[in-house]
Formats: C-alpha cells, sequence, structure tokens
C-alpha cells in the first residue's frame, strides 16, 4: 500500500504535465483539457468496473445520495483543472509543494476530528513535526525558485 502511495504521488505531476500538452493541442483552454481527461477517466474506470465483476446495481442508492457524497466529482474536476492552469504558470515543484502541505495540514484535521467518518488520529508531536516539516520544504522549494531566476 505505501508503494502504491508513493506512485500515485509519482503520476500527479505527471498528469499535469500531459494534460498541459492536451491544453496546448486543443486551443489553451484548461477546462476543456480537463473534460477530456475525466472522459477517458470515466472510460477507462468504466472497462475496469466490467473487467472486475463489479455490480452495477449498486449504483441505484445514488438517489438516496446526500448532495456532498457526490461532490468529489467536482473536486476531483477542480484538482484536474487547476493542476492543468497552475503547472504552467508556477512550474510543477512549486504547485505539488503546496498541493502537498494543504493536504498535510487538511489530513491532519481530519484525523483528529474524524470529519466525514475518518478514523481518529491524534496529532502528536512527530506528526506536526512532520507537517512543519513539509512547510519547509514547500519555503525552500519556492524561495529556490525564486533564487534560480
Amino acid at each position: 500500500m505505501l508503494a502504491l502511495a508513493f506512485v500515485m504521488g509519482v503520476v500527479v505531476p505527471l498528469q499535469a504535465a500531459i494534460n498541459h500538452q492536451l491544453k496546448l493541442l486543443i486551443g489553451g483552454s484548461p477546462v476543456l483539457a480537463a473534460l477530456v481527461s475525466f472522459a477517458v477517466g470515466l472510460v477507462t474506470l468504466s472497462l475496469a468496473a466490467l473487467l472486475s465483476g463489479q455490480k452495477w446495481v449498486g449504483l441505484a442508492a445514488l438517489p438516496r445520495a446526500e448532495w456532498w457524497m457526490l461532490s468529489g466529482g467536482a473536486l476531483g474536476a477542480l484538482f484536474v483543472f487547476g493542476t492543468t492552469l497552475l503547472a504552467p504558470r508556477l512550474g510543477v515543484a512549486v504547485m505539488l509543494s503546496l498541493i502537498i502541505a494543504g493536504q498535510v495540514c487538511a489530513s491532519l484535521l481530519f484525523d483528529r476530528y474524524g470529519w466525514l467518518g475518518m478514523p481518529l488520529k491524534e496529532i502528536n508531536s512527530w506528526r506536526l513535526l512532520g507537517a512543519l516539516l513539509v512547510v519547509a520544504g514547500v519555503l525552500l522549494v519556492n524561495l529556490g525558485d525564486r533564487i534560480g531566476r
């Protein structure tokens, strides 16, 4: 599972770079590039569901879903659109350092308060130190970007 998480991290800058090239190909629209990315994702996940024998009947429960349970798709769209827009402007390293810092800070709060049913985990001094080191890393990546100009 740890290796999969690492690979997912490697995929994020790759996805941003690929979507940037797609954006350039289709006339410069990050919204349309994100749309194409999600359309390909829809086809990919549909095939994965078919090939893995998922029970599509479970989708019948969707009308009972709370509105916020469906917001993950909108949040994913915001992420893909945002990375497609920001990667060429900020640079991939600066963009991702800020994204990772935001993820770590928000994750600590989700763990601490168990938001949306997540298991509770205390924010101990080691976890807080780790988050502070991530923020320090963001500052160094951004400072390195400014000094290098």
